[in-house]
């Protein structure tokens, strides 16, 4: 098997009350799991030298991928890295602090934190069905707030993901039922912010990742 589930960086019920074991058990040892198995099968039906390349690599060229095991790719790859992600992206003693070159970014593109928040809640409502809401940077160094379908990537996009939160029912249902915005502004106090600002500052980092 090529890639691999982490288990959680935290106990399964650390995030409590804002996420809670429950949810986080069916999410990272089904959805997340189901992910992982399914793009070992993809690439396995291809073999050759796809088995030896990284995931972001794969993801960020799906058009190079053959088009048997693209859709595939996309869609489980996709779950995997946007679910590794966001595992790492919240901290159970809740958010930390504004790192100063991210926060010197942030106010820079948004005016302030709160405007942020605003704006990933309101792309987060407005995100029709299931996905992602992002803060990403683009090639020019510009941050800005986007969302991508189901388990779309804003790898494959040309973006590099700095922030992602899932906007799939499974994320938060058993605790927010249809809240979506309740549930996105109680994951905005979990936010681990150093990580997110050791991306901002390392856009290969995602590339060392182990996924």
């Amino acid at each position: 098997m090529k890639f691999h589930l982490a288990p959680l960086p935290y106990a399964v019920d650390a995030l409590e009350p804002v996420l809670d074991a429950e949810t986080m058990t069916l999410h990272h040892d089904r959805h997340h799991a189901t992910y992982v198995n399914n793009l070992n099968q993809a690439i396995e039906k291809v073999g050759g030298h796809w088995a030896d390349h990284q995931l972001p690599a794969l993801l960020t060229d799906l058009s190079a991928l053959p088009v048997t095991i693209r859709e595939a790719v996309r869609n489980n790859g996709g779950g995997h890295l946007n679910h590794t992600l966001f595992w790492q992206l919240l901290k159970p003693d809740g958010a930390t602090g504004q790192p100063a070159k991210l926060d010197q970014a942030i106010r820079q593109h948004f005016g302030d934190w709160s405007a942020l928040q605003q704006q990933i809640v309101a792309a987060g409502l407005g995100r029709f069905g299931s996905g992602w809401v992002w803060l990403v940077q683009d090639d020019l160094g510009n941050l800005q707030v986007v969302t991508t379908a189901n388990q779309d990537t804003p790898l494959s996009l040309g973006w590099h993901p700095l922030l992602g939160l899932d906007l799939w029912e499974h994320a938060y249902y058993l605790r927010y039922h249809n809240q979506r915005a309740t549930y996105l502004n109680a994951l905005w106090t979990m936010i681990d912010w150093e990580f997110v600002e050791r991306l901002y500052l390392d856009p290969t980092r995602i590339q060392r990742m182990i996924f």
